[in-house]
């Protein structure tokens, strides 16, 4: 994982711990205890020239002083060692781990005994894409710490160029001189107005930036943007998705970026 990705999931989860936290304290750091189990799930995949399987590992992990239960889906590949096949297992292990850590390290000013009960980190994925080399995955991390009036939960994305053995930017799916931020952000702006939500048009959350659009999916039906809670409405309502026709995106594609597929 690049460290600026690092860097913003470990600012984002810090964030959340701390706007859900109902008190200031601090406690002795205990020894968690981690484990991998055998894969629950498997889904059957063939990427290019290989014949794989994507194995979902839980990863479980508990520990007593704090309190906290960590229970994550980890996608991981099975069936070659490939370079390709590693790269993209590290990838998405350094992932999911780096959401871990960052919630461990935001518990160090709980209460000591805890106030209410244990806090949880709970995440699963979906895949919302694969064809030929690209893969597109989607977290859900949902997050409790004690002391806190409500959970809170946080997505990431990850889209991925297995050939290359590189995450796929927003900027790789279009044209460069294309202005694509501001069409996604005007049709996502016109779509989130018609909604029930208390969507404020002026609001910061939709504008076009790279950082308000790094949530994102290819799934076969159009290109799928995920705004956080908070990120366009109140807390109190959902993460909100708008997924743009590929129809509409058509004029700004990058031929030889992962979209061309869906021009034909």
């Amino acid at each position: 994982m690049k460290p600026l990705l690092r860097k913003r999931t470990a600012i984002f989860i810090s964030i959340i711990i701390l706007f859900l936290l109902a008190c200031d304290a601090t406690f002795s750091m205990g020894f968690p205890t981690a484990t991998f189990t055998p894969p629950t799930e498997t889904i059957t995949v063939t990427p290019p020239s290989l014949k794989l399987t994507l194995n979902t590992l839980p990863y479980n992990e508990t520990n007593d002083d704090p309190p906290y239960t960590i229970a994550a889906q980890v996608p991981q590949l099975a069936g070659s060692n490939d370079p390709r096949v590693l790269a993209f297992n590290q990838t998405i292990g350094a992932l999911v781990q780096g959401d871990v850590s960052s919630f461990k390290s935001g518990l160090t000013d709980l209460p000591n005994p805890p106030q209410i009960g244990i806090s949880t980190f709970d995440q699963k994925y979906t895949v919302t894409y694969q064809g030929g080399d690209v893969w597109s995955i989607k977290f859900d991390i949902n997050v409790y710490v004690d002391g806190a009036a409500h959970p809170g939960d946080f997505t990431h994305t990850l889209n991925y160029d297995f050939a290359h053995s590189k995450v796929v930017s927003i900027a790789d799916l279009f044209r460069a001189d294309s202005n694509y931020l501001e069409f996604i952000s005007k049709y996502c702006s016109a779509e989130l107005a018609t909604r029930e939500i208390g969507f404020d048009p002026t609001t910061v959350g939709a504008d076009p930036t790279p950082e308000n659009y790094r949530n994102w999916n290819i799934t076969t039906t159009g290109f799928m943007v995920i705004f956080e809670r908070g990120q366009v409405a109140a807390y109190a309502a959902p993460e909100q998705v708008v997924t743009i026709p590929y129809g509409e995106l058509t004029p700004m594609i990058n031929p030889q970026g992962p979209l061309a597929v869906f021009m034909r």
